[in-house]
This record gives C-alpha cells, structure tokens and sequence, in this order.
C-alpha cells in the first residue's frame, strides 16, 4: 500500500519579514539594484503588506484593490502611483553616480 503523506507547503512572502525599518531599507536597496520597475512595485506591495494596506490606502487616498494590483509585480503601475506610495511609505528618493 503506497501512503502519501501530503506536507502543506506555505508560500513564501516576503512582508513577513520585513519586522524593522532596516530590513524594509536593506530590502528596497537590493530590489532597486535589479533596474526592474515590476520588481520594485512588488517590493512596494510587500513593503505595504507589512505595514498595513489600508494604513496605505488612506494615506495615498488609492482603493485598497487598486494598491494590491498596481503593487502585484505582474504590471508596471504609473509614475503617479509610484510617489504616492513612496512619499505614504515615508521614503525619500535620492540619485547617486553608479559605480563604474
């Protein structure tokens, strides 16, 4: 008799570890390092999940169904969408030379 025991798999998520301020920083370093727009608003996304989305939702006066799907990862979210996230995230944009 073959028995297959079935391990319930969690998906991984990134919003459950990002528990500090320096964790969500180090993060949205390393994201921002790939040049990927996608890739960011994902980041943002679990940044925002961390946090809270509805805390988000107010703050960028955005539903809480149109964050999750601007900050999904499957599109790119407008330009707009982006500050706003980020200034109610409480981050600063900044430029740098890269590194040759």
């Amino acid at each position: 008799m073959n028995t297959k025991v079935k391990t319930p798999i969690k998906l991984f998520d990134a919003a459950n570890y990002l528990k500090t301020e320096k964790d969500i920083i180090m993060y949205l370093d390393t994201v921002l390092e790939d040049d990927d727009p996608a890739l960011l608003a994902a980041a943002l996304g679990d940044i925002a999940r961390a946090r809270g989305m509805t805390a988000l939702s107010k703050a960028t006066g955005l539903s809480r169904e149109s964050l999750y799907k601007s900050l999904s990862g499957e599109r790119i979210p407008t330009t707009e969408t982006l500050f706003k996230v980020i200034h109610a995230l409480g981050f600063k944009l900044s430029v740098t030379l890269r590194d040759a």
